[in-house]
């Protein structure tokens, strides 16, 4: 692991705030360990996330990987931040400790769920779209 990079993103916070009129918010709550994330999304007509932020409650790692995220998906389209898996997470720092390797895992489900919650609020364009919304 890249310790000094770790202690960059958690000093710096990079992506560490709350949204004002977000496209798409998505959370997800870590049972394990109390930690909350909460992933903010705008989102312009081409499908392009312009802006990521994030909020929180976590630890350092929880921070750390929240900041890698936002990093990796600024400038992707939505279909191309889906695909992000949390083997780039880990390269970003070159590895993660083995008691932390589920963080990429709890901080991608957060942003899965913004971009759920961003396909559901599109409009549909055909009938067969707007059954699909149903499901």
């Amino acid at each position: 692991m890249d310790f000094p990079k770790f202690q960059e993103l958690v000093t710096n916070r990079y992506g560490f705030a709350q949204m004002e009129n977000p496209t798409a918010t998505g959370e997800y709550f870590s049972d394990s360990c109390g930690d909350m994330y909460t992933f903010y999304l705008r989102i312009d007509e081409a499908k392009r996330i312009t802006d990521a932020s994030y909020f929180t409650t976590g630890c350092g790692f929880g921070v750390a990987t929240c900041a890698i995220l936002t990093t990796l998906i600024k400038g992707k389209t939505v279909d191309e931040a889906s695909a992000v898996q949390p083997a780039d997470i880990e390269s970003f720092l070159g590895g993660f400790p083995e008691r932390k390797k589920d963080y990429p895992e709890r901080v991608l489900e957060a942003l899965h769920v913004a971009i759920a919650n961003y396909r559901k609020s599109e409009t549909p364009t055909t009938a067969a779209e707007s059954f699909a919304k149903f499901n």
